[in-house]
């Protein structure tokens, strides 16, 4: 295969779950710069407006739909309903999350569940939707989301970690049990990337900045952008013999025990 063309996403049908803003819409974004037909959902008709209204305005013609990603039936029926409007999903982008900061023993048990609904039931939920398909077509790409979290444990995030772990192990559970059939499901991995939700700590005098720069070898947070091409690579035919990985997108933080003193 030329190599210009390992790449190519060309009439392929991608959802980003989450994808109105953040990084799921980068990715999204990237996945239509190399061709992709790009739907997403979110979880209300504000937050899918304004995906809507983000990518017309970068000139992609994008189809959004509202949908409770934990809810099993509710996905079922998106499925059909892209199927119906675009054609069967080639590519899935688990995105959506969320992430309750809570020191573990003032943590609700419901608080904690929802988190587990979100950031792991829910990519469990919409890959068994899109699976049959790609299954009957003998192709597919899954690509879940995952963290540093996935690795690595810290303060108040108890419930956040507990999923993103969860969600490395389902990846390679899902490539040991569908690889047979030419599908390829892998994770990226995310370091601290500048979004608006990280806006806040991102000041330079704030004592988080400071410390994720001393952490962090390229010495800088991430962008959107530096997602996009990892994005793509495990989307497209040049990943076709890699399954069951996390890719992680750190700047090397994970690799780095840190400054000697």
């Amino acid at each position: 295969m030329p190599v210009g063309s390992l790449y190519d996403l060309s009439g392929k049908i991608a959802l980003v779950t989450g994808g109105s803003y953040g990084i799921g819409y980068a990715i999204a974004s990237g996945f239509a710069a190399y061709g992709a037909r790009i739907v997403f959902n979110d979880i209300n008709q504000e937050l899918v407006d304004k995906g809507l209204a983000a990518y017309r305005d970068a000139g992609v013609d994008a189809l959004g739909y509202v949908c409770d990603v934990t809810d099993e039936t509710a996905v079922r029926d998106l499925v059909r309903q892209i199927e119906r409007d675009a054609g069967t999903i080639d590519i899935l982008v688990n995105n959506a999350g969320i992430i309750k900061r809570i020191p573990m023993i003032e943590m609700d048990a419901a608080d904690f569940r929802k988190v587990i609904d979100v950031d792991l039931n829910a990519p469990f939920i919409v890959a068994k939707a899109v699976l049959p398909a790609m299954i009957a077509k003998g192709a597919g790409k899954i690509i879940n989301i995952c963290s540093m979290m996935s690795e690595l444990g810290r303060e108040t995030v108890s419930a956040y970690a507990a999923a993103k772990g969860g969600l490395k192990m389902l990846t390679r559970n899902i490539a040991s049990e569908y690889g047979q059939y030419n599908i390829q499901c892998n994770g990226i991995g995310p370091g601290y990337i500048e979004t608006p939700q990280t806006a806040p700590l991102r000041a330079p005098d704030h004592p988080f900045n400071r410390f994720i720069i001393s952490k962090t070898p390229a010495a800088r947070w991430g962008t959107t952008d530096d997602l996009i091409g990892p994005a793509v690579f495990l989307a497209s035919a040049a990943s076709d013999f890699v399954n069951g990985h996390i890719l992680y997108v750190d700047g090397g933080i994970l690799a780095y025990i840190g400054k000697q003193p």
